[in-house]
């Protein structure tokens, strides 16, 4: 129903708004007696093989929502009904911030993707928190990131005070280096300021009465040679496991005439490359630490592939948008009957 009726109507609008709308009504209709319950019952699916215990957590099962849908913590709850066995939140900043001028979403529906230049727009920390409180039985991951304003060289700061505000609140942590749509933010990604700033973190993990993971989000662009600084990064400051990957800059074979406009690129184009990211890291590594696997998923068998190529997890978003809810149950499913 959704790819027949629903999908046609909303875009026909514009996806930023849209995406606003769609919230407010996700909200409102689970504010109906018995809807979220209903919800539950057409999406979720129970099974213990779907299980996964990774980083000292138990997830029900391996299909979260990546961070940028919900930026600001405000629909977690309500889409948890959707069968995602985890949700991330953000990017949060410490202050809150407008992001990028408007126009800035831009859907290539011949290609099956988006191109998104939003900037980091939030709400800021105190507001994520806020709405953090109430949680009660959702996992949540928070990504965290700097504000626009803050140079290179202090961006420690922004990250350590999202990692402190946040720390009562989120299952794991996210440090996000490799959006596109912050200036000089992925020139964090180069091996001494990223090692620098994970070792930060970890240290500070260190001295709270639990540590939580913290894991990397890394962009689809890196070379072999960057990627196996990744590899060694992530051995060297002991953190939890990678992201990868995150949006890229790549224009490679798409055929919408919004090809050209600025931003990260997401959906069906990034598909081959996640997962070629996911296999260099899984091999090169000898699979030491666990890899969230996310880009191009629209199908159950684009999901398979990435667990194959070396993923733990998997995180769903442009494939979120261009095939519905029901994508969830899907790839759950396929995963239930290659474990029988």
């Amino acid at each position: 129903m959704y790819k027949l009726l629903i999908r046609p109507i909303l875009f026909c609008f514009d996806p930023e708004k849209v995406h606003h709308f769609s919230f407010n009504a996700i909200r409102l209709l689970c504010k109906i007696p018995g809807a979220y319950w209903v919800q539950s019952q057409l999406y979720k699916t129970n099974n213990r093989s779907l299980e996964r215990e990774l980083f000292g957590l138990t997830f029900k099962n391996p299909i979260g929502l990546a961070a940028g849908f919900d930026k600001d913590a405000k629909l977690y709850k309500e889409l948890s009904g959707f069968g995602f066995g985890f949700i991330e939140i953000g990017t949060i900043t410490p202050k809150p911030q407008p992001g990028n001028p408007k126009k800035r979403l831009f859907r290539l529906k011949s290609d099956s993707a988006i191109i998104n230049r939003m900037g980091f727009n939030n709400g800021g920390l105190s507001e994520a928190i806020k709405r953090l409180k109430s949680n009660t039985n959702v996992l949540i991951g928070g990504n965290i990131g700097k504000n626009k304003v803050t140079p290179n060289e202090k961006a420690f700061e922004d990250y350590n005070t999202c990692f402190n505000g946040l720390y009562d609140y989120v299952d794991y942590f996210v440090v996000n280096v490799s959006s596109p749509n912050t200036p000089n933010l992925r020139e964090l990604q180069d091996k001494a300021p990223l090692t620098k700033l994970l070792q930060g973190l970890m240290k500070l993990n260190k001295t709270k009465p639990q540590e939580k993971p913290i894991l990397l989000k890394i962009a689809p662009d890196l070379t072999d040679d960057q990627l196996l600084d990744i590899i060694e990064i992530v051995k060297e400051t002991q953190i939890a496991g990678v992201i990868a990957t995150n949006t890229t800059i790549s224009r490679e074979g798409l055929n919408s005439p919004a090809k050209s406009e600025i931003g990260g690129l997401s959906g069906k184009p990034l598909t081959n490359r996640s997962t070629e990211v996911i296999r260099f890291l899984a091999e090169k590594s000898n699979k030491a630490f666990p890899i969230i696997g996310v880009g191009g998923i629209h199908s159950a068998e684009d999901a398979i592939e990435k667990l194959e190529a070396g993923a733990d997890l998997l995180q769903l978003y442009t494939g979120f948008i261009y095939e519905g809810p029901g994508l969830i149950k899907r790839i759950n499913r396929a995963i239930i009957k290659k474990a029988m």
